[in-house]
């Protein structure tokens, strides 16, 4: 999975057009229910439009949890100090 961090990025941001073809539609607020509707996190800018991180939308469509990716994995498993002297 590390080749995924070293493939180029022209910006870190999905431009316009990007995001009107990931989503199938050109209207703002059309866009952002497409996005909230298939659990995309995205932030507005000033002007009300989707931005979506690059190297998101690549992990996303990958089909790899990138919340996963920021967050270990907590195990129950506990040493047992019980027998050490």
């Amino acid at each position: 999975m590390g080749a995924i961090f070293e493939m180029e990025m022209s910006s870190e941001a999905l431009n316009a057009d990007e995001v009107a073809e990931l989503s199938g539609c050109s209207r703002k607020a059309d866009q952002i229910e497409w996005l909230t509707q298939n659990g995309w996190l995205f932030i507005r800018n000033r002007a009300g439009a989707p931005v979506i991180g690059r190297l998101y939308a690549r992990l996303k469509l990958a089909g790899i949890n990138p919340a996963q990716l920021a967050a270990p994995e907590v195990s129950s498993w506990q040493p047992d100090f019980s027998k050490v002297r």
